[in-house]
């Protein structure tokens, strides 16, 4: 992919490639962490049972909003710190990242 890449689009797939690892890593933890406290867990009244493959879809509805609202929150403002308007990107290059912008770093670092 990257033989005909200019480094505008190689940093727009290292942004895709930082976020999707990210999400990835979470889901990991979500089925690790969602196997270990199935029926013991203070979250949803214990109610969440069986394989963690099938725990999402035992959720309640009002979690889905906040799943919705906080993943929305978190791509806004990827977007607005990482890419360039959209008003003032060039025709040719939808998705263009910001100069300055590393790929991946929104300014949030939990270990810092």
């Amino acid at each position: 992919f990257a033989e005909k890449a200019d480094a505008n689009t190689l940093k727009r797939y290292r942004e895709a490639e930082v976020t999707h690892g990210r999400v990835a890593m979470l889901a990991t933890i979500g089925f690790l962490v969602g196997e270990q406290v199935e029926g013991s867990s203070f979250l949803f009244d214990a109610s969440i049972k069986g394989p963690a493959i099938t725990h999402l879809a035992q959720v309640p509805q009002g979690f889905w909003v906040l799943l919705v609202i906080f993943i929305a929150a978190a791509e806004n403002k990827r977007a607005v710190v990482g890419f360039v308007s959209p008003n003032d990107a060039p025709v040719d290059q939808p998705g263009l990242l910001r100069e300055d912008y590393y790929p991946g770093d929104v300014g949030f670092d939990p270990l810092n």
